[in-house]
C-alpha cells in the first residue's frame, strides 16, 4: 500500500475527479441547449380559444369571450409572458412595426397579459400599438402551460436574445410572473381557425414577422364576405 503514500497518486486522483466533473458539466450544458428537455407545446383548438374569458383594463372592466377579438376581421394576438420583460417589449415593438400593413389588411393587433399589477401594463403600452386585455386564468398560455426556470440562463439562444435586446436599447424590470411562456396567434375570422400559432420555446424566442404577415393575408373578413353576398 506504499502507493497511497505517494503524493502524485492523490494529485492524479484529484485531476481525474476534476476532469470527470468538467466533462459532466459540459454534457449537461450541451443537453440544456438542445430541445430534448423542453416541454412540447399542445396546439390550441379554435373552440378552446373562443371560450377564453378576457377582461378589459379600463375603469369599468368588461368580461367577454375571446372570439369577439377575431370574429369579424381576424386578429393578430400576442400572449405576453411578462410586460416588464425587456425581451417581451422587444417583440411587442417588432409586432407593432407590422401595424401599418395590418391596418391595410383590416386586421387588428391585440395583446393579452396574465396579470395587471401596478403600472406594468401602462409601461408596456408604448412598445405595443394595440389594445391589451387581461387573461386572468392564463388560458391563452395553454392548454398545457409550459414553464422555463433556471434552464433559460444556460441556453445560448437566450443569451443571444439578451444581447440583441440590450443592443436594441430595450430595458425592463423583474415585476410579475415571467415563468409561463407566451406566444403569438394569427386568428382567422369566424370559423376560419388558427392560421399561425407560435409558442415561445425559450425566453426571447420571437415569432417570425414575415410569417405573421403571410398568415394575416389569408384572413377572409366576414364583413367583406357578407357584402359580396
Amino acid at each position: 500500500m506504499s502507493f497511497l503514500q505517494d503524493p502524485s497518486f492523490f494529485t492524479m486522483g484529484m485531476w481525474s475527479i476534476g476532469a470527470g466533473a468538467l466533462g459532466a458539466a459540459a454534457v449537461a450544458l450541451l443537453l440544456a441547449n438542445t430541445d430534448m428537455f423542453l416541454s412540447k407545446p399542445q396546439k390550441a383548438a379554435l373552440e378552446y380559444l373562443e371560450d377564453i374569458d378576457l377582461k378589459t383594463l379600463g375603469k369599468e372592466p368588461r368580461t367577454f369571450k375571446a372570439k369577439e377579438l377575431w370574429e369579424k376581421n381576424g386578429a393578430v394576438i400576442m400572449a405576453v409572458r411578462r410586460p416588464g420583460c425587456f425581451l417581451c417589449r422587444e417583440e411587442a415593438a417588432d409586432l407593432s412595426s407590422l401595424k401599418p400593413k395590418l391596418d391595410e389588411l383590416g386586421v387588428p393587433l391585440y395583446a393579452v397579459v396574465k396579470e395587471d399589477i401596478r403600472s406594468e401594463v401602462k409601461n408596456f403600452q408604448p412598445y405595443f400599438k394595440g389594445e391589451i386585455f387581461l387573461d386572468e386564468k392564463k388560458r391563452f398560455y395553454g392548454p398545457q402551460k409550459r414553464k422555463m426556470l433556471f434552464m433559460g440562463f444556460v441556453r445560448l439562444g437566450v443569451w443571444y436574445s439578451f444581447f440583441r435586446a440590450w443592443n436594441g436599447g430595450f430595458s425592463g424590470n423583474l415585476e410579475g410572473e415571467g415563468v409561463i411562456l407566451g406566444g403569438v396567434f394569427v386568428m382567422g375570422s369566424g370559423k376560419q381557425g388558427v392560421l399561425l400559432e407560435h409558442r415561445e420555446k425559450e425566453f426571447g424566442d420571437k415569432v417570425n414577422l414575415p410569417s405573421v404577415l403571410e398568415a394575416a393575408k389569408k384572413i377572409t373578413s366576414q364583413t367583406s364576405a357578407s357584402e359580396k353576398k
